[in-house]
């Protein structure tokens, strides 16, 4: 049994490139992913928020592909910005990375700053194979 992404009757349809419910079933493998940031493997922090999350999601893959995962095995995001007026960079990199077809459960929260001021986004998942 795969996962199953689901949006019941009575929940208003998502606003964005997510689902209301993932049941994963009793079998699965689970990997949770800490929050990853803007920075690349060589230790350098990228410019922007649009940047950054391209970056985030690039290490959120290679963190999933380390054990033997992808993007269809997530099941649910956690997003952390430090601007609202940051939106639409955040959901054109994540089309960009993550595309349309894979739609988790996602939670955007608005934050005053996270472990350092040049960071503006963190993103942290949850995966689960069957």
């Amino acid at each position: 049994m795969a996962n199953k992404f689901s949006n019941p009757d009575g929940v208003r349809a998502p606003g964005g490139a997510y689902t209301h419910v993932v049941e994963v079933p009793a079998s699965a493998r689970w990997l949770v992913i800490s929050g990853q940031v803007g920075i690349t493997p060589d230790g350098k922090i990228l410019e922007g928020a649009e940047a950054q999350t391209e970056q985030c999601y690039k290490n959120l893959l290679a963190c999933l592909k380390a054990h033997g995962m992808g993007k269809e095995d997530i099941v649910k995001f956690t997003v952390y910005l430090t601007d609202s007026r940051f939106i639409p960079g955040y959901r054109a990199a994540r089309e960009r990375m993550i595309g349309n077809d894979c739609k988790p459960t996602s939670t955007l929260v608005i934050v005053d700053g996270l472990a350092a001021p040049e960071m503006l986004v963190e993103i942290e998942a949850w995966a689960a194979k069957a």
